[in-house]
């Protein structure tokens, strides 16, 4: 085995670099066609090397891109694995924020007959 390594396969990589939190998840990952390596699908035994982007499909729709900076063919701790990549993934859109209802304060205990009437003319029932 090399001293320093120049490449790696990608599902190891994304192992290393705690994308995933073993590397069977990332295998399948890469066979299901959720990550790509400079804008093309990648199979798990796909070599990146630094200067590489990669694409990942989360759950939920979420996408992360990420360049990848360095290799290493270990698991290391947080700190090491953030060394491994740059994350060029856009912020998430802010959700919309939903005020609490103006009704009732919190801790006041059950709605009467009548606040129950009111709140269920204000949602419209």
């Amino acid at each position: 085995m090399q001293a320093s390594l120049d490449s790696i396969r990608v599902d190891k990589w994304l192992w290393a670099a705690r994308v995933f939190k073993t590397r069977s998840q990332a295998s399948a990952a890469c066979d299901g066609g959720k990550v790509d390596v400079n804008d093309e699908a990648a199979k798990p035994a796909r070599r990146v090397r630094a200067g590489h982007l990669v694409a990942i499909t989360l759950p939920r729709g979420r996408r992360r891109i990420l360049r990848v900076a360095g290799v290493d063919e270990r698991r290391g701790s947080a700190e090491v694995a953030k060394t491994l990549f740059e994350d060029l993934t856009p912020p998430e859109p802010p959700r919309p924020r939903h005020a609490p209802p103006p009704w009732r304060a919190a801790g006041t205990g059950r709605p009467t007959k009548r606040e129950r009437r009111a709140i269920e003319r204000l949602r419209g029932r």
